[in-house]
């Protein structure tokens, strides 16, 4: 256990980002297996900005890696004009 007051509220503070991470992160898995799973293409296109912009959300506040988040959007991008 931590002895010192700041490595308490360390402890405090990384619990508190940790749950909300975890939130936004699945909450993209989520929105990208929805559009994976869509086939009509103008909803596709409809959701494709949005899933772009939780990625790089994402990306931006290094809960996945910068790399992971464009090898995400090229495949969706690809997968959305195949349609």
């Amino acid at each position: 256990m931590a002895n010192h007051k700041s490595a308490i509220k360390r402890i405090r503070s990384n619990d508190a980002k940790r749950v909300l991470n975890k939130y936004q992160h699945k909450t993209t898995r989520n929105a990208l297996r929805k559009l994976r799973e869509t086939k009509v293409r103008t909803e596709a296109e409809a959701m494709l900005p949005k899933v772009v912009a939780m990625l790089d959300k994402l990306a931006k506040r290094n809960i996945i890696h910068s790399n992971k988040a464009a090898n995400l959007k090229s495949g969706l991008q690809v997968r959305v004009n195949k349609m």
